[in-house]
């Protein structure tokens, strides 16, 4: 009970940090938020992710191209030119690698206001971080592990942050219905998209990209924007006033 408790508290912590920071704040900046609050998100994120942690400003560089070129050679990250979900996380990680180390130049206008907070991206970033994490991970399974097939979640812990990404940029644009004909093949996951967050509502975020609330129709839930709402009442983050 224990591993598939922290397996779930993991899943959903790092969902938690990449759709609402990484996702709606670094990518969209769907809302705004003081000095503090961002390296109190940024720190968390970090937290959250662990051993899978992504740079937020990367993330957000990246994740501006695909909205950018959709299903088109220059997506970051399409099924329509991968073969399979594992070569599609490949060209994934060389993408964000060439962003992260300079290889690859970001066109200008993806780089516009993004979060940085050099220090704590060298850290999460470096390899001594990620194995501690891993360690630490490892460690909680050899206390608590109960059975052989718990050692099994492990592995995903380890690739938490970019297996969430893969999920939604593959099965979502594979599966699912569409709500609003776009030019690309975004599609919704609801109902199971209650799993992601809101992530998996991704026909209707292509359609409307700086809206916070994902869900388009009365019975989508998306799970996040409740606690964006709460957020912006306690004065933590701010709503742009032109977002729906």
């Amino acid at each position: 009970m224990a591993i598939l408790l922290f397996f779930v508290a993991h899943w959903y912590l790092s969902l938690f940090v990449q759709t609402f920071y990484l996702h709606r704040y670094a990518a969209h900046r769907m809302f705004t938020m003081s000095p503090f609050w961002e390296k109190a998100f940024h720190l968390l994120t970090w937290l959250a992710q662990g051993s899978s942690y992504l740079n937020p400003a990367v993330y957000g560089m990246m994740h501006r191209a695909h909205h950018a070129y959709a299903d088109t050679e220059q997506d970051p990250h399409s099924p329509k030119y991968d073969g399979n979900l594992f070569r599609m996380m490949w060209r994934t990680a060389g993408w964000y690698n060439g962003l992260l180390y300079g290889t690859k130049q970001p066109e200008e206008r993806f780089t516009r206001d993004l979060p940085h907070w050099p220090r704590l991206e060298r850290l999460g970033e470096s390899w001594a971080s990620r194995i501690a994490w891993g360690l630490l991970y490892t460690a909680f399974y050899a206390a608590f592990a109960t059975a052989w097939w718990q050692w099994l979640f492990l592995p995903l812990q380890f690739i938490m942050g970019p297996l969430h990404g893969a999920i939604i940029n593959w099965y979502a644009h594979r599966y699912g219905y569409v709500n609003h004909p776009t030019p690309d093949t975004s599609r919704n996951l609801m109902p199971v998209d209650l799993l992601m967050l809101g992530e998996g509502l991704h026909n209707n975020h292509h359609t409307h990209a700086a809206r916070p609330n994902f869900g388009t129709q009365w019975w989508e839930l998306d799970p996040t924007w409740p606690v964006i709402r709460l957020l912006h009442a306690l004065g933590i983050i701010r709503l742009r006033k032109a977002a729906p």
